[in-house]
């Protein structure tokens, strides 16, 4: 796979056509496994590591997944395209600071990505547009499936698949959904959320999982336990949480039109109108004015943008993607400028400048 050839690209789901995506960026599954006869990444020497790259690339080679895997080695990556990586979501930050051999298939769609070698031997990925839960977990189920046939995974019967870390011990599996929830934060009506969530154990993460920022206002809603509940059991506590997020994200978006319509307005056109003009501008504030923006498009506050740019535009100004578009290093203040000047020329070529009248 070319990377270079993905920075005039996006994957599947950030193109906003996803049940609910004007509040829902995207959903993931991931499956942890690990092969029986093979100790865990953590205990395994670069041989060890070697030998499980070679056994589960061939398995990648084989597998049905709507197409091809273009199977990346990680290890011989560059730490800007393997930050490239983790900025498109497509590898986690575990696999791209790992050592020795590791690597990861990646479908033509980027909705598809199985890592080898990370914290697990296996994690399978699978991200879709919007709220598609059910969508997600039939493609991770079947792609798990076909590989348990030619491996034997770790497995016990009274605890379920053996995992590296305790916490993943049982199903194995993660879900999650992204959500963009800019009117609870404005309102600092998130709060009472993350102490709902809490108390029924689901975990509240940024934009890159555990460990990051909630950057832009975007969170990771995911479950906490895998062991001692089915798979199922666990999409369907997440299916019953979500939509009630998504409907007080938009009632308090509703609320703050109702209330002060220009005085929203005005602070939607003043992150459109700096995006469209800084000369230089960090990452965290254009994740933040990005997310105004986007929140005023589905709003009608903007007609002259769609939501697939943006979301779009909150992956490609990030520090990696800007150097590989520029295809040169950028220090800091380097990039704040590149970053502006990228802005100004998407949203130059794709505005005309007049935000939706009041």
């Amino acid at each position: 796979m070319d990377l270079d050839t993905l920075t005039h690209t996006s994957g599947e789901w950030l193109r906003g056509t996803g049940p609910e995506s004007d509040i829902v960026i995207s959903s993931r599954i991931r499956l942890a496994r690990n092969l029986a006869r093979f100790p865990f990444p953590s205990r395994a020497d670069d041989g060890i590591r070697s030998e499980i790259e070679s056994e589960l690339r061939e398995r990648l080679d084989r597998l049905d997944a709507g197409g091809m895997l273009s199977y990346v080695n990680v290890r011989t990556l560059e730490e800007i395209d393997r930050q490239f990586l983790v900025e498109r979501q497509l590898i986690s930050r575990e696999l791209s600071e790992s050592h020795g051999s590791r690597g990861v298939g990646i479908s033509s769609e980027e909705n598809i990505s199985v890592m080898i070698n990370e914290e697990d031997h296996l994690r399978i990925q699978v991200l879709r547009s919007g709220f598609a839960l059910d969508e997600c977990w039939d493609i991770t189920n079947r792609l798990d499936d076909q590989l348990e046939q030619h491996c034997t995974y770790a497995f016990s019967n009274q605890l379920g698949y053996l995992t590296a870390c305790p916490t993943n011990v049982g199903t194995g599996i993660r879900i999650s959904v992204m959500l963009h929830l800019p009117a609870l934060v404005l309102t600092k009506e998130i709060q009472k959320v993350f102490q709902a969530l809490q108390k029924i154990h689901l975990a509240v993460r940024g934009l890159y999982g555990e460990g990051s920022q909630a950057m832009g206002d975007f969170y990771q809603i995911s479950n906490q336990v895998t062991l001692g509940r089915s798979e199922e059991q666990l999409l369907a506590s997440l299916q019953d949480v979500v939509p009630n997020i998504i409907a007080y994200e938009r009632r308090v978006r509703q609320a703050l039109v109702k209330e002060n319509r220009q005085r929203l307005h005005d602070q939607i056109s003043r992150a459109y109108g700096v995006l469209r003009s800084a000369q230089t501008i960090s990452s965290e504030e254009t994740m933040h004015l990005l997310s105004s923006v986007r929140m005023g498009i589905n709003l009608g506050l903007i007609d002259d943008l769609e939501v697939p740019t943006v979301n779009e535009l909150f992956i490609h100004t990030q520090p990696a993607h800007l150097q590989k578009i520029r295809r040169e290093q950028l220090a800091t203040a380097e990039r704040n400028v590149a970053r502006a000047s990228y802005l100004r020329q998407r949203l130059n070529a794709t505005g005309n400048g007049d935000p939706a009248s009041s």
